[in-house]
């Protein structure tokens, strides 16, 4: 059973969302972040990324810059450009991109369903990562930007949802990315009290993204418990802050391979060695999105080509082996390019799908790629499969498109 809670968020009036609201932390660089928060003193960015209130090329790990998260933290409040509401309530996050729409529940997670694995995972997290977002955490006393969970869909969280979604909303506007985010906040008792029975009736949530940040906030949690002599178990910082939608409504984009060389191999000679495990067609200069599981496509040398894995090169009944990323991995980057390790290798990049083909070709055409491979996208199922299995996804896998609206609404630890 999963247990979930209302809270007291703490979120922008509604003239000021928009100069409010950010990317995640994790989606752009300082100077990226600069440049978007320049002449906005209310941008989030401030409180997510203080190192742009220091001179430029300021680490962003800088001792000084966490305690001016907390300082722009308290400004924010001071100032009523985040404003605590009076009561506990749930909240519903919907996200628009290309005409398709997804609804979550925004909620507090349950710090021990973390720790005793009913939350799931499916990706390893890199303590140091961990540790600067608990130090942020930490410092302002609060989850600050939301972790994206997706829980087994249930047809009367989808009524109550549908019913309260028919009213106006709270928030509603379109980012200069494009994508449409609207915002509603539940107060009805009933409603609440419903919500969190049905939560407790859903064995298993699962982080889709944020790994770090599920991490960071579990953990100061757990410190925090282990610190407090006088510890009853109730106390806000027993939860932390989760945008939680169904996972019929997710849907991964493909997470694609951009590598520097050939591994001093001729392109055919590479060409030769793909052959040995795929039955490798070239489909010219128009590009080529592959249309099925253990089909791939390669760019290389102004041309696309489309790869099918033969039979026997891949496990369809092992939850990592089905996956296009472990066959790709496996197969090409290790067998033929010489690469072992997705994570440090700098050889090899990675582009998100939402980017499109159209950048892996422009990268390889720009002569600072030599080869550009797509993956066929995994599917909810795939990643649900690996968490309940205990498995972990290579490294790379999932790419999830629209991300979260950070400062929308934000969760205080007491």
């Amino acid at each position: 059973m999963a247990i979930v809670k209302p809270f007291k968020g703490i979120r922008p009036p509604k003239e000021w969302v928009e100069q409010v609201t950010s990317r995640p932390y994790d989606v752009l660089n300082s100077d990226e972040a600069r440049a978007e928060a320049a002449g906005n003193e209310k941008s989030l960015y401030h409180i997510i990324k203080p190192e742009i209130d220091f001179p430029e090329g300021t680490d962003e790990h800088d001792p000084r810059v966490y305690p001016k998260a907390a300082e722009n933290f308290q400004k924010f409040q001071d100032k009523g450009w985040l404003v605590q509401d009076s009561k506990e309530n749930y909240y519903i996050y919907a996200q628009t991109m290309e005409g398709r729409t997804q609804y979550g529940l925004v909620l507090c997670a349950y710090v021990d369903d973390y720790m005793t694995g009913k939350i799931k995972k499916h990706e390893l997290t890199r303590r140091d990562k961990e540790e600067d977002r608990m130090k942020h955490v930490r410092v302002n006393n609060a989850n600050i930007e939301p972790v994206f969970f997706a829980y087994p869909h249930n047809d009367e969280l989808d009524a109550i949802i549908a019913r309260i979604t028919a009213g106006k909303p709270e928030y509603d506007f379109t980012s200069a990315e494009g994508f449409g985010h609207h915002f509603w906040v539940i107060s009805d008792d009933k409603d609440i009290r419903r919500i969190t029975e049905i939560f407790a009736g859903i064995p298993s949530m699962y982080i889709a993204d944020g790994h770090h940040r599920s991490a960071a906030a579990a953990l100061v949690g757990d410190e925090k418990r282990r610190q407090n002599p006088n510890h009853r178990g109730d106390e806000e910082y027993n939860y932390f802050l989760a945008v939680c939608f169904p996972d019929n409504q997710l849907k991964i984009m493909d997470y694609n391979r951009v590598v520097k060389d050939l591994n001093g191999l001729t392109e055919a000679q590479f060409l030769e060695a793909l052959r040995q495990d795929f039955n490798v067609t070239c489909k010219g200069t128009e590009i080529y999105r592959p249309d099925r599981l253990h089909n791939f496509s390669l760019y290389l040398a102004g041309q696309w080509y489309s790869l099918d894995a033969k039979p026997g090169t891949y496990d369809d009944n092992d939850p990592i082996g089905v996956l296009d990323v472990s066959v790709s991995s496996r197969l090409i980057l290790d067998k033929i390019l010489g690469i072992k390790d997705l994570r440090s290798d700098k050889r090899i990049d990675f582009v998100g799908g939402l980017r499109g083909l159209g950048e892996l070709k422009r990268r390889v055409d720009s002569g600072e790629m030599k080869v550009a491979l797509a993956l066929y996208p995994v599917s909810m199922k795939q990643l649900i499969d690996i968490a309940d299995s205990g498995n972990i996804m290579p490294p790379k896998t999932t790419w999830f498109e629209p991300k979260l609206r950070s400062g929308l609404v934000i969760h205080k630890l007491s």
